[in-house]
């Protein structure tokens, strides 16, 4: 019996719904279906009294979502995306993501689209684009004391924002270099378009195999972002006396010590989107941020007499 998976935000009734009705609709054609929140991808902030909740990258897979899982829909916004990713790419279940949100930058179908797009996954006709996705950890010494999977990036700064930090950063096997500003982000292709892209960095297309580096709002004009091959380990140390907060896909942190230290490399995990025609990553950019779009009047062709 073929196995089919939902995620869904059940913050959201409209998604509540269309989850069970779809339960039940393909439980009658004879599939296998598992129904779950994004709720368990969410890893949760740790605070002073509790500064460390450490959740291991590999047991976010809710029960029944595994290997043999043919795919999982999701139902909800870029943030149940994120999460729902969290749980799922270590056991490698393609997702298709349904927006039942706003932006739904990393959705690839709308709700009214779903009975279509569900006739079309199921008779097989889709690809999969596979997207990168780092591994962040974070040490005392030597021992590990938190990790995360994230899709889009990771953001390292004070609490409050408004204050300056100083950072020792090592990339790859390079000479350690120092950065003064507010924060600092690393992020992956997806990523590029998220929290990097409002901070002054470029959008890089999802299939180049590099992440970036971004300091937020930089105490120097030396200090811009770097582009670096996905290979290359970051290591990230902070230079300031007091604790810092470190923010994974917008929704899960921990504090970083003075004398702790953070790990990021691409993960071998991966993100496996349903793709229902080939990706065409410049439309999204045009439909979700306006990119290409003409704002003056081209030149005209016409010859005058």
């Amino acid at each position: 019996m073929p196995k089919v998976g939902i995620i869904y935000n059940d913050v959201k009734p409209l998604a509540c719904q269309v989850a069970h009705h779809w339960q039940e609709k393909l439980t009658s054609l004879g599939y296998d279906i598992h129904l779950t929140t994004g709720m368990g991808g969410l890893l949760g902030y740790s605070s002073h009294e509790r500064p460390i909740c450490h959740t291991p990258i590999e047991s976010l897979a809710p029960p029944h979502f595994d290997t043999d899982m043919d795919f999982a829909v999701v139902l909800g916004g870029d943030g149940t995306v994120l999460s729902a990713f969290r749980q799922l790419a270590p056991v490698g279940v393609p997702l298709l993501t349904v927006n039942t949100g706003h932006m739904g930058f990393l959705t690839e179908a709308y709700l009214n689209q779903l009975p279509q797009a569900m006739e079309q996954v199921l008779a097989g006709d889709y690809e999969i684009e596979e997207r990168a996705m780092l591994s962040v950890q974070l040490f005392h010494q030597e021992e590990l004391m938190w990790e995360a999977l994230c899709l889009n990036e990771m953001v390292l700064h004070r609490e409050p924002l408004t204050s300056m930090c100083h950072f020792e950063v090592e990339v790859g096997k390079h000479a350690t270099v120092d950065i003064a500003a507010d924060g600092i982000i690393i992020s992956t292709p997806t990523g590029s378009t998220a929290y990097s892209l409002s901070a002054g960095g470029p959008v890089i297309t999802p299939g180049v195999p590099v992440m970036q580096l971004m300091p937020i709002c930089p105490h120097s004009l030396a200090s811009r972002g770097l582009v670096f091959p996905d290979t290359e380990r970051v290591t990230i140390r902070s230079a300031n006396p007091d604790p810092l907060v470190m923010v994974v896909d917008g929704n899960a942190g921990c504090y970083v010590l003075p004398k702790d230290w953070i790990c990021t490399c691409r993960s071998p995990y991966t993100a496996r989107f349903i793709r229902l025609q080939p990706p065409e990553f410049f439309k999204v950019l045009r439909e979700k941020l306006g990119w290409g779009l003409p704002h003056i009047a081209k030149p005209s062709s016409v010859e005058l007499p």
